[in-house]
C-alpha cells in the first residue's frame, strides 16, 4: 500500500492533481488534519512529476500552488499561523506562471497577514489579488478584506463588503459563513446589536450544517462578545460557558474568544473578570502566533488593571502594547495606547500628585487627545481633554485648562462631557452653584434615555458619567452641606449599578427648623423612622461621612464630619481581617500568639473612633451617643469588607452594610418575622465537604414551621430562588475579590456562580449564605455589586446574610442556631444576628442591605 505522502512511480497528469488539491483546499475547513495529509500526497507527486518531466515539468507547478496554499489553509485551523504564512509564500513562489493561482493565495494571505499583526500589508495584498479574480473569488476577497478592516476599527467598510460578499456566495457555505462572522463581528462594534446577533446565529446554523464545526464554534464564541457589549452580563457569561465547552481543544481560538469577551467586560466595568480572562488568553495567543490579537488583548489588560486601580502595573502593560502596534505598523491603533498609558501615568501620582509630576504629563495629554481628534476618535478625545483640564487645574494651569474646556464647551460633543466642561469652567469663574446645576443637567441626561436603552448606556457612557459624577460629589464637598453630599454620593453610585435615577433620600421640604445643624439639615421624616444612615465618601485620600438619623425634635438631623486618611481606614480594615481570620481558625492559639486578639481589638477600637468618634462624640444637641435603632452602614472602597458589627460603638445593635441608601431610604416599617407576617416558604441547603452542614439544616427545618430541606444541585437551588421567602444555604464558599463575578458557592454538581445568579427573575427576601467569604468582594467603583452577597442584593433580596472572614464550621452551626431561633420570634436579620454574635462569640458574618429583610 501507498502511504498518503509517498508519490506513485508513474505520476499523474497535472489537472488530475489540480483537482486533488482543489478538493483538499475546500476540506480544509471541514476537516483540516485530513486536508493536509491529501495535500501533502498533492505536493509529493507533483514535486516527482517537476523532477521526472524535466522542462515539461512547469504545469505541475499550478498543483503545487494549489497544495501549498490547501496546506496553509489546514495549517491555519490547526492554529499554526506561522506554517500558513511560510506555505502560502511558497504558493506565490511557485505558481508565478499562473496569475489565478496566484492571486487565490494572496487572497488567502490576507487573513494569514491580518492575524499576524500586518492588516494594512493585507489590505495591499487584497489589491494585488483583485487584479485577476473573477466571479466568486472577488466574493471570497471581499470576505478575507473584512477581517483586516475590522481590526483596523473599519467596521463601516467591513460591513459593505460582507454585504457584498454574502449575496453572492449561496454556493459556498463555508465563505458565506466566514462573511456572516466578520459581519457580526462588525455590527457589534457599531452598536446594531440585534442584527449581529442575527448574523452569528446564522453563521453558526449553516456552519453546524455544511460540518465547519470550526467556523460555527467562532460566531458560537462571539455570541458572548454581543451580550456583554449590549449590557447582558447574565446572557454573556451564559454564553461564554457554552462556547468554552465547545471550544475545548482549540486554545488559541477559545484565547481569540476570551479575549473578545474580556473586551465587553471591561466596557461593562467588570474589570476584574476580564483581568482574569485575558491572563488566560495571552499566553495561548502568544503561542498560537496570533500577533495582531496580542497587543490589543494587552491594551485590554492595561485598561482592566487601571479601573481595577492597579495603575503602576497598568502604565507598564499598555507601554508594551504600544510597542507592539507601532511594531506591526498600527499607527491607527497608537493614540488609545497611548491615552491608557498617560491615565495610568497620572493615576500613579495619586492620591496627593505633585505640580511638577503633573506638569510633566500636560504636553503628553495634549498631544495625545489631539492624536485622538485626528484619528476619528472624537468621544475618547473630548473625554481625555477633561482629564487634560483636571490636571493643568492640579497643575496650576488655568490657561491650560480653559482653552481645553471651552474646546469641549463650545463643540457638538456628548452632552455629559459638555455639561462636564461647563461645570468646571463655572467652577474656575467661582460660580459654585451655577456648576453644580451644571453637572446635575449632564446627569439627569441619562434618567431621560429610554429603560432599553440602559443597559447600553451603562457599558458605553458609564466612565464620562461617573467622572461627571465624582465631580459633582467634589462640588457638594465644597458647599460643606451633608444633604448636597449625600445626593451626589448615591447619584454616582445609581450609575455604577446601572440606575441614572437614584432613590430620593433628602426629604423635602427643606426646613432648618427641624434640626440643631440648620447647614446641614431637612425635614421631613418622622423621628421614629427607620434608624440611622452612615454614608461614606472619599475625595482623593480625604474620607468623609454624612450621617442621617432621627432628631429628638423631631424630623432628622444631618451631620457631614472629615474622618481622616481613606488610605489608613484601610490598611487597618486589611490588618483587622487578617488578625479576625487567624483568630476564628485558631491560628494564633497553635502558634503561641496570645497576645494578637488584644492587639485586633485595639485596632478596632482605633478605627472605630476614626469612623464614628467625629459623629458619637460631635453631636450638635449634645446626645453623647448614636440613637437607638438599626444602623445602615454604606462604605466606600476597601471598608466594604470591614466586619462592621465589630467596632465598639455598634457592638450588639442591628448593623446592616449596604451599597447604597436605597434600603435605608425605603425601611420606614417595623420588623417583621414568622411571629408577625412571617416567612412563608424557608429553604435550606447543605453543601458538600462541611462536617456540620446537614446538623445546620436539620437545625434550620426544625426551627421553622413547614421549612424544606432541598437538593444541592445547581438547578435546584436556582429553582428555590423563585419560590423562597427565606433561603439557607450551609456550603463552602469562594470570594474573588479581584473578580466578583466568578465568586462561588460549592454544591454536590459544581460550583454555582455569582453570575448564574444575574438570570433569575426573583429572589428570596433573606438570603443566608452560611458560607466563608461570600460576602468578600472588592468593586471598581462604589455602588456596584459585590461578589454573591452583591449580586443576591442587585437581583432583588431585601436582606444577605454572610461572612466576610473564615468561620469555622461547628462555630457557623451555634450561631445559626441563635439567628434562626431569634428570627423565628419575629425579629429582623440584623437584629437576629446581633443577638446571635453576642450570645455565641462568634463573628465574621454581616448583615448586607436592608436590616429589617
Amino acid at each position: 500500500m501507498i502511504s498518503p505522502s509517498t508519490p506513485p512511480s508513474t505520476p499523474r497528469p497535472p489537472a488530475v492533481l489540480v483537482t486533488r488539491a482543489e478538493a483538499a483546499v475546500r476540506l480544509s475547513g471541514a476537516d483540516p488534519r485530513l486536508a493536509l495529509a491529501r495535500a501533502r500526497a498533492v505536493l509529493a507527486e507533483a514535486r516527482a512529476g517537476m523532477e521526472t518531466a524535466g522542462r515539461e515539468g512547469e504545469p505541475y507547478g499550478e498543483a503545487l500552488s494549489v497544495a501549498l496554499r490547501a496546506s496553509a489553509l489546514a495549517a491555519r485551523e490547526l492554529g499554526d499561523l506561522h506554517l500558513a504564512d511560510e506555505r502560502l509564500r511558497e504558493a506565490v513562489e511557485t505558481g508565478s506562471r499562473f496569475p489565478l493561482r496566484v492571486a487565490q493565495a494572496r487572497m488567502s494571505l490576507v487573513a494569514v497577514r491580518t492575524q499576524l499583526g500586518d492588516p494594512e500589508g493585507a489590505l495591499r495584498l487584497a489589491e494585488l489579488a483583485e487584479r485577476h479574480l473573477t466571479g466568486t473569488d472577488l466574493a471570497r476577497l471581499d470576505v478575507q478584506r473584512s477581517v483586516a478592516l475590522n481590526v483596523l476599527g473599519r467596521h463601516r467598510d467591513a460591513v459593505r463588503h460582507c454585504d457584498r460578499a454574502v449575496d453572492r456566495l449561496g454556493d459556498d457555505p463555508r465563505f458565506q459563513a466566514g462573511g456572516l462572522l466578520n459581519r457580526g463581528v462588525a455590527r457589534t462594534y457599531l452598536e446594531e446589536y440585534g442584527a449581529a446577533e442575527a448574523d452569528l446565529s446564522e453563521c453558526a446554523r449553516m456552519a453546524r450544517a455544511a460540518g465547519l464545526d470550526h467556523v460555527a464554534m467562532l460566531a458560537e464564541g462571539n455570541l458572548p462578545f454581543v451580550a456583554a457589549r449590549r449590557g447582558d452580563i447574565a446572557t454573556a457569561f451564559a454564553s461564554y460557558e457554552v462556547a468554552e465547552a465547545g471550544m475545548a481543544g482549540y486554545p488559541e481560538r477559545l484565547a481569540a474568544m476570551r479575549a473578545d469577551f474580556a473586551e465587553a467586560l471591561v466596557a461593562a466595568r467588570l474589570p476584574g473578570e476580564a483581568r482574569a480572562m485575558l491572563e488566560q488568553a495571552l499566553p495561548d495567543l502568544a503561542a498560537g502566533g496570533a500577533h495582531a490579537a496580542i497587543p490589543d488583548a494587552r491594551l485590554l489588560l492595561a485598561q482592566a488593571q487601571l479601573l481595577a486601580g492597579d495603575a503602576g502595573q497598568a502604565a507598564a502593560t499598555a507601554q508594551t502594547a504600544l510597542t507592539e502596534l507601532l511594531e506591526q505598523g498600527r499607527a491607527t491603533s497608537a493614540p488609545p495606547a497611548t491615552e491608557v498609558m498617560l491615565r495610568a501615568r497620572l493615576a500613579k501620582t495619586s492620591p496627593t500628585p505633585s505640580a511638577a509630576e503633573v506638569a510633566a504629563l500636560l504636553p503628553h495629554l495634549l498631544s495625545c487627545a489631539a492624536d485622538l481628534d485626528g484619528h476619528g476618535r472624537p468621544g475618547a478625545a473630548a473625554e481625555l481633554r477633561l482629564t487634560t483640564a483636571r490636571a493643568a487645574l492640579l497643575a496650576g494651569h488655568r490657561t491650560v485648562a480653559r482653552a481645553q474646556l471651552e474646546i469641549l464647551a463650545e463643540t457638538l460633543t456628548r452632552p455629559l462631557v459638555r455639561q462636564h466642561a461647563l461645570a468646571m469652567i463655572q467652577r474656575l469663574d467661582g460660580d459654585l452653584p451655577s456648576a453644580l446645576e451644571s453637572a446635575r443637567e449632564g446627569v439627569e441626561t441619562l434618567a431621560a434615555t429610554p429603560a432599553e436603552r440602559n443597559a447600553e448606556l451603562r457599558a458605553y457612557t458609564v466612565r464620562p458619567a461617573e467622572d461627571l459624577a465624582a465631580f459633582g460629589l467634589e462640588l457638594a464637598l465644597e458647599t460643606g452641606d451633608g444633604w448636597m453630599v449625600l445626593d451626589w454620593a448615591e447619584r454616582r453610585r445609581a450609575l455604577a449599578r446601572g440606575r441614572p435615577a437614584p432613590v430620593r433620600v433628602r426629604p423635602a421640604p427643606f426646613d432648618p427648623r427641624n434640626s440643631c445643624d440648620s447647614r446641614n439639615s431637612a425635614g421631613g421624616i418622622p423621628g421614629n423612622g427607620p434608624g440611622t444612615l452612615i454614608e461614606l465618601v472619599r475625595s482623593g485620600d480625604e474620607l468623609w461621612g454624612v450621617l442621617v438619623t432621627p432628631a429628638r425634635t423631631g424630623g432628622v438631623r444631618c451631620l457631614l464630619r472629615p474622618l481622616g486618611s481613606y488610605r489608613a481606614a484601610a490598611e487597618a480594615t486589611v490588618r483587622i481581617r487578617y488578625g479576625l481570620r487567624r483568630r476564628n481558625l485558631r491560628d494564633l492559639v497553635d502558634r503561641g500568639g496570645g497576645a494578637a486578639p488584644e492587639m485586633m481589638d485595639a485596632e478596632l477600637a482605633a478605627l472605630g473612633e476614626q469612623l464614628l468618634g467625629p459623629f458619637d462624640l460631635g453631636w450638635p444637641c449634645g446626645s453623647g451617643r448614636l440613637e437607638d435603632g438599626p444602623v445602615v452602614i454604606v462604605p466606600t472602597g476597601a471598608l466594604y469588607t470591614l466586619p462592621w458589627p465589630l467596632l465598639p460603638a455598634l457592638a450588639g445593635r442591628p448593623v446592616s452594610v449596604a451599597p447604597d441608601a436605597t434600603s435605608w431610604a425605603l425601611s420606614e416599617r417595623a420588623p417583621t418575622g414568622a411571629g408577625q407576617v412571617g416567612w412563608p416558604v424557608v429553604l435550606a441547603v447543605a453543601g458538600p465537604g462541611l462536617r456540620h452542614a446537614r446538623d445546620e439544616v436539620g437545625m434550620v427545618v426544625m426551627t421553622h414551621p413547614e421549612a424544606e430541606r432541598i437538593g444541592a444541585t445547581r438547578q435546584e437551588v436556582l429553582a428555590a430562588l423563585d419560590r423562597a421567602d427565606v433561603l439557607h444555604i450551609a456550603a463552602h464558599g469562594m470570594s474573588s475579590p479581584r473578580s466578583p463575578m466568578l465568586s462561588r458557592l460549592t454544591l454536590e454538581d459544581g460550583p454555582l456562580m455569582a453570575y448564574d445568579l444575574l438570570r433569575a427573575e426573583r429572589m428570596p427576601r433573606l438570603v443566608v449564605l452560611s458560607a466563608c467569604d461570600a460576602g468578600m468582594a472588592h468593586a471598581p467603583v462604589d455602588g456596584a455589586a459585590l461578589g454573591l452577597a452583591g449580586t443576591f442584593l442587585d437581583r432583588g433580596a431585601a436582606c444577605v446574610i454572610a461572612g466576610v472572614v473564615p468561620v469555622r464550621d461547628d462555630e457557623a452551626l451555634s450561631l445559626m442556631a441563635v439567628f434562626h431561633a431569634v428570627l423565628a420570634e419575629g425579629r429582623s436579620p440584623a437584629e437576629a444576628l446581633a443577638t446571635a454574635a453576642a450570645k455565641t462569640a462568634a463573628s465574621g458574618f454581616v448583615c448586607f442591605g436592608d436590616p429589617y429583610g
